[in-house]
């Protein structure tokens, strides 16, 4: 068993995966503030159990990009496995689009915050335990 595979660490790098994710979406929100008709997206946090794994149905659909126009390009890569949020509340202005840039912005420096703090977390949990096991 590897270091990087125990419970804790695992559920760390399913949260740090989850932020990456997560910027991806906001990031899209923030591109499309102009766009007619955009309603803006988030993603569910991933829960976990007493053990730190994730809990079951934590993770679920996909995340597509939409295309609304056929002269758009598909999406790079691989689609996300975390969950959409669909409860997000937003005003919708008289083009059709939804988009509150503060309230986005605001998410994306959240966002970026949790994340330094979870990445150095785990930078620590990781050179706690090289140093239990004498590596360090």
């Amino acid at each position: 068993m590897s270091i990087t595979d125990l419970p804790a660490l695992a559920a760390l790098r399913t949260k740090m995966e989850w932020h990456q994710e997560r910027q991806k979406v906001l990031a899209e929100n923030v591109s499309n503030s102009d766009t007619p008709n955009f309603r803006p997206r988030d993603l569910v946090a991933p829960t976990f159990d007493r053990n730190g794994n994730p809990a079951t149905g934590a993770t679920g659909g996909t995340l597509a990009m939409m295309r609304t126009s056929a002269s758009h390009l598909t999406a790079p890569g691989g689609s996300s496995s975390f969950a959409v949020d669909g409860k997000a509340g937003f005003q919708t202005r008289p083009a059709g689009n939804a988009v509150n840039l503060e309230d986005e912005m605001l998410k994306v420096s959240a966002n970026q915050m949790d994340y330094a703090a979870v990445t150095s977390l785990y930078s620590r949990s990781l050179g706690l335990i090289k140093t239990a096991i004498g590596k360090r």
